[in-house]
């Protein structure tokens, strides 16, 4: 057939992906929240170290910039399973 190619099958299939900011961006309330939980309880583990507590506000603060590179940590992971299932 002339004038047709047919698709490689070796190419990535790029149509359809979700970008890792998109994906990011809708984990960063679950990976935030994460984050504050898991601040949390390491404040009370150390107490048992003599180290004050972490109140659950100041978790929540501090979670927030935390949750960014957490978020894109998980993007990166998702993306890596989506593309495994996929191929």
């Amino acid at each position: 057939m002339s004038g047709t190619r047919s698709p490689s099958r070796t190419a990535p299939l790029t149509e359809g992906r979700w970008p890792l900011w998109k994906l990011g961006a809708l984990l960063y309330p679950f990976v935030a929240a994460a984050v504050a939980i898991n601040l949390f309880m390491l404040g009370l583990m150390g107490q048992a170290l003599g180290l004050p507590a972490l109140s659950p506000l100041l978790s929540l603060a501090v979670s927030v910039p935390l949750g960014v590179p957490a978020s894109w940590l998980a993007a990166r992971w998702l993306r890596h399973l989506i593309d495994a299932a996929g191929g």
